[in-house]
């Protein structure tokens, strides 16, 4: 099995009581799924897991993987301790586990490779390497994702650079068995031109059909589509996240009527009505036809 196209990391949706909107949550996956995109990712930092009851968590849990045996779709969750991994060995539909970086401690390069070694060798599901490093504070080489790649039980990597740079270009530019998902949502056509298999895209809970369409082009060739929708999808992740993910995200898809409030949990805050009024304008200009840009 290999990782490749898109995946959307699920949104919680809460209704007017706090509670978890679970109807709201299987119809977006649903949507998601309808739109082209090859599986979904669960309890992810988009999903606000923090702020989430164990309770909760299960039910998402158990709302996502139905969507996805359902639609014979691909599902990765949110897990980043040994316990949260075993919790997933009853899940069938669970295909990798989306596990970050150590965050805040820093272990080093080498404490890295180890402490992911360990986790992927005792884990019932293989691992997508979650790198993200202007979260966790602890950056890695391309010498040292290359590493990883290697590491029995680590399929995918999850690459969230912050950008573009050198050792993004050196990563690319040596032949890995790893699958490569740009997390970037920003930067996810360049990333894709440079090789990348496919994105985790929070971005992509809008213009979803759009984000698939960008990943179709630039794996055939078709470099006049994937620029346009690229500069356009860029224009759109950045009115997304010009507040903290999902804020805005989430207001938006309310201001659509697809979910029944825009409520974030704290730490977290509402998006500002301007954020919000900037983004549905770049929804917008999503879905104009490509021709209207060439003219």
């Amino acid at each position: 099995m290999t990782l490749s196209g898109l995946y959307v990391p699920l949104i919680t949706p809460f209704d007017r009581s706090g509670a978890v909107a679970l109807d709201a949550l299987e119809t977006i996956a649903h949507q998601a799924l309808d739109a082209g995109a090859r599986g979904l990712v669960a309890l992810g930092t988009t999903a606000e897991p923090s702020s989430l009851t164990t309770a909760e968590q299960q039910a998402v849990m158990d709302v996502t993987s139905r969507v996805c045996h359902e639609r014979h779709a691909q599902l990765l969750v949110g897990a980043n301790t040994a316990q949260a991994l075993d919790a997933l060995a009853d899940r069938p539909e669970v295909v990798a586990a989306l596990t970050v970086v150590p965050p805040f401690v820093r272990p080093g390069e080498e404490g890295v490779l180890a402490y992911f070694t360990r986790l992927a060798a005792e884990s019932p599901v293989p691992l997508v390497v979650y790198d993200i490093p202007h979260r966790t504070g602890q950056y890695l080489s391309a010498a040292t994702l290359h590493r990883l790649a290697a590491v029995p039980g680590v399929m995918g990597l999850k690459y969230s650079p912050g950008g573009i740079n050198a050792d993004t270009i050196a990563l690319f530019a040596q032949p890995s068995d790893l699958a490569i998902l740009g997390g970037d949502d920003t930067f996810i056509s360049p990333l894709l031109a440079l090789g990348a298999h496919g994105g985790i895209l929070a971005s992509a809970h809008l213009a979803t059909g759009g984000f698939v369409r960008l990943i179709e082009a630039w794996h055939t060739g078709d470099t006049t589509t994937a620029r346009l929708m690229g500069g356009r999808l860029a224009a759109l992740s950045t009115a997304l996240f010009a507040e903290p993910n999902p804020t805005v995200i989430k207001a938006v898809l309310h201001a659509q009527g697809q979910i029944p409030t825009p409520d974030v949990r704290l730490p977290l805050l509402p998006a500002h009505p301007h954020t919000t009024k900037t983004a549905l304008d770049a929804v917008t200009a999503v879905a104009r036809p490509l021709a209207t840009q060439r003219g």
